[in-house]
């Protein structure tokens, strides 16, 4: 035996086909005599035969009902109520009338009658679901309860097949909640089951004969006895997902509780596996949640919420929304829970029951959310602000990686021992670190996210782990490979500032790998630094200079990076390119590189770094050179001009 508390909710219920023409009376009976109608353009023929009904009783019509009650259409809806003195509100629709219906009995205490269109079923509840700015919050008062309910079957044979479907399956969701509400009880738990079984039946029926009046009748029928569950106990998971993802996502309602149902009694399932196997039996299906999915896609309703609009970059947002208060629900509720909830909604994935395990596995996440929310507010005193923004997000984003990863131990010290790795091969001529960064692009990242604000300039690119603090001055026309073998290259660059006035005495500093793929400080042999040379612009903003053809080459593949690599399947070459670093007085400083077109790796640079802008032609040449030098066989030339932002244009991106 169980324990419990029932509280009824009571309204006057009046039901069948052709009850609309007692209307009227129902409204003298509560005592009033000046009737705001409200309706919505959709239902404006069903409005058309109650104002018939009501005659002169009907002081003032409103038809601007809108979907999750905004406050602003309530405050218009007031204004035309207070301005003609009316006493009652009768409203005909669904729950956008029967919503604003709610509010305006809620700020006046008016009496209420409701003629329902579809089988929202919340024309006998005393809850009231509104949104202002973006979010929706609801509320329960006696005072919300509709004083009259009058149902005529006659008034949902127009309503879509679609749509029926929906509001259908929405009246669904009150009594499948209902069923597993810490207020459940015995006279709850008939009507729920009750409604579920004829759900079940009269949605197949109806979709095949949108005319039959007896599946028309079992659905209303089903839409106020699940209504009546929600009015007398508490909802959980499912209604607050639908009320987050309608107020703040504006989602249609009753697509949304379509779509969001299965998945989440799939969550919930675990916590409450007898229920599950109740409402199965009343479906008529061995699984509950994958059969209420099964009989929404059977009669072609809503299975994503990738179909309804939402944004996969919203479901973060509104998985944090769903989790930031507390409510009642069988499954204790974590955020990466219900993101992983909504993922699966959005997909439209056939929902799978989690395993025992997975449920049990929730107070575990709790406990390491518990962990973070510890370090992250140790981080409270943190006197630099950017430090602290800084730390608190790694924290967040190393515990959730770690969490939603199931990271063992020996994977995290196998994790710990590269970094430490990485960190010994470093050398003043090595650095490991750099390229780790490099070859998961984090550098790229960095770079695009600081050096790509002004579009009118040269791209940059990653500096590199080869760079060397003051290369050896170089004059115009000097040869910075210092008679290196390999294919002569001559250099005519300008540089310039974004309008197009050459910058004169800019400082250039230029470095490469050899032929052989090699820079100079990874050749112990070499007798000072090659291929690498600091030149000065002249008055035009021009710089030549020799060097030779860069070639492709292999990042040093011999550490840690290269071990990751390989582990990977990925090569460890870069595409032939040359470095530069340009500087101005007051010009922003620009990092980049030049590579060659047509050379190997440019789709498959392992650092990320070739893009398109940069990827320029270094053009085969034979025969005199510009000037003078006696090349034998061919040899190539680079034509390029670079452009720098000034100060005053960085600061205004």
């Amino acid at each position: 035996m169980r324990n419990f508390v029932y509280s009824s909710h009571p309204s006057r219920v009046v039901f069948g086909t052709g009850t609309v023409d007692q209307v009227r009376h129902e409204v003298e009976r509560l005592g009033c005599s000046r009737v705001l109608l409200l309706s919505s353009p959709p239902v404006a023929k069903a409005a058309a035969r109650v104002r018939e009904v009501l005659g002169d009783v009907t002081v003032v019509e409103f038809d601007g009902a809108a979907m999750h009650t905004p406050v602003e259409v309530t405050d218009r809806a007031l204004d035309v109520l207070r301005k003609h003195s009316a006493d009652c509100v009768v409203a005909v629709g669904g729950g956008s009338t029967t919503g604003l219906a709610k509010a305006l009995a809620l700020r006046t205490d008016l009496p209420q009658l409701i003629l329902p269109t579809t089988y929202a079923g919340s024309e006998v509840t005393p809850v009231l679901g509104e949104t202002r700015d973006g979010r929706k919050t609801t509320r329960s008062s006696p005072a919300i309860l509709p004083e009259t309910v009058v149902y005529d079957v006659e008034f949902t044979r127009d309503l879509p097949v679609g749509m029926s479907v929906t509001s259908g399956i929405n009246a669904l969701a009150h009594a499948v909640e209902a069923l597993y509400s810490p207020q459940a009880n015995p006279v709850v738990d008939a009507m729920a089951l009750e409604a579920i079984s004829k759900i079940a039946s009269a949605l197949p029926a109806l979709v095949v004969e949108p005319s039959d009046t007896t599946a028309r009748a079992d659905l209303l029928h089903a839409a106020w006895l699940a209504g009546t569950c929600l009015a007398s106990v508490g909802m959980g998971l499912h209604h607050k997902l639908c009320h987050t993802l309608g107020g703040a996502f504006n989602l249609p309602h009753a697509e949304t509780h379509t779509v969001i149902l299965p998945y989440a009694m799939a969550y919930n399932a675990p916590a409450v596996p007898d229920v599950m196997s109740r409402i199965a039996d009343a479906l008529g299906v061995a699984d509950a949640p994958s059969g209420v999915f099964d009989l929404v896609a059977a009669l072609g309703g809503p299975t994503s919420l990738r179909g309804l609009g939402m944004a996969e970059a919203d479901l973060p947002q509104a998985a944090e929304l769903a989790t930031s208060t507390p409510y009642p629900n069988p499954r204790e509720l974590t955020r990466q829970g219900i993101e992983g909830l909504l993922r699966d909604a959005w997909q439209g994935r056939r929902p799978e029951v989690p395993s025992a395990r997975a449920a049990a596995s929730d107070a575990l996440k709790s406990q390491v959310q518990r962990l973070t929310d510890r370090v992250v507010a140790s981080f409270d005193h943190t006197p630099d602000q950017r430090a602290k923004q800084l730390l608190t997000d790694l924290v967040r984003h190393l515990h959730h990686y770690v969490t939603s990863n199931d990271v063992t131990e020996s994977e995290w010290q196998h994790a710990i021992d590269f970094l430490t790795r990485t960190g010994q091969i470093c050398t003043d001529t090595r650095q490991e670190f750099v390229l780790l960064s490099d070859t998961l692009g984090v550098s790229s990242v960095v770079d695009l996210l600081t050096n790509s604000r002004t579009p009118q300039t040269t791209p940059s690119a990653v500096l590199g782990p080869f760079y060397t603090e003051g290369p050896p001055e170089t004059p115009q026309g000097g040869d910075i490979s210092q008679g290196l073998g390999g294919t002569p290259l001559w250099a005519d660059v300008r540089i310039t500032d974004t309008e197009d006035r050459p910058l004169v005495g800019a400082v250039v500093d230029v470095w490469q790998a050899n032929k052989d793929g090699f820079y100079d400080v990874q050749l112990p042999d070499l007798d000072g630094p090659v291929l690498r040379g600091r030149l000065r612009t002249d008055e035009r903003g021009r710089l030549r200079f020799w060097t030779i053809l860069p070639a492709e080459y292999p990042i040093p593949d011999d550490g840690p990076v290269g071990q990751m690599l390989a582990a990977v399947g990925r090569h460890p070459y870069r595409a032939p390119h040359v470095h530069f670093m340009i500087s101005a007085p007051g010009h922003q400083s620009l990092v980049t590189q030049l590579f060659v077109k047509g050379g190997r790796y440019l789709d498959s640079d392992t650092v990320f770094g070739a893009k398109d802008p940069l990827i320029v032609d270094f053009t085969p040449e034979s025969g005199p050179t510009p000037d003078g030098r006696t090349v034998d066989g061919e040899w190539h030339s680079l034509h390029f001009t670079f452009r720098i932002a000034r100060l005053a244009e960085e600061a205004t991106c």
